[in-house]
């Protein structure tokens, strides 16, 4: 019994953790996965790097943005960190 009420702190330290920063930086993780794989032609991204621009062509692993002065440049799919603006799709009606 004794060995059993020496081990429920460790044990309930281990649960805070998972609640506390293990589980939320899973959803934080899926969330940027999922983002990075529903990636369109069109959206407005900025990456890691802190680069803004346009997503002009999608290939598997890789992108292509379009920079403010017309320029391309190819980035990995990991390195955008967030989409500021989704493509318009074009319209159903009509």
């Amino acid at each position: 019994m004794e060995s059993l009420a020496g081990l429920l702190p460790i044990i309930l330290m281990f649960v805070l953790f998972y609640f506390l920063l293990i589980r939320p930086q899973q959803k934080r993780q899926k969330s940027v996965q999922q983002m990075q794989r529903d990636l369109q032609k069109g959206d407005k991204v900025v990456t890691i790097g802190g680069l803004h621009g346009f997503v002009d062509a999608i290939d598997e692993g890789q992108i292509v943005i379009k920079c403010g002065d017309g320029s391309r440049l190819t980035y990995d799919r990991a390195a955008v960190r967030e989409v500021v603006e989704k493509a318009k799709s074009p319209s159903l009606d009509k």
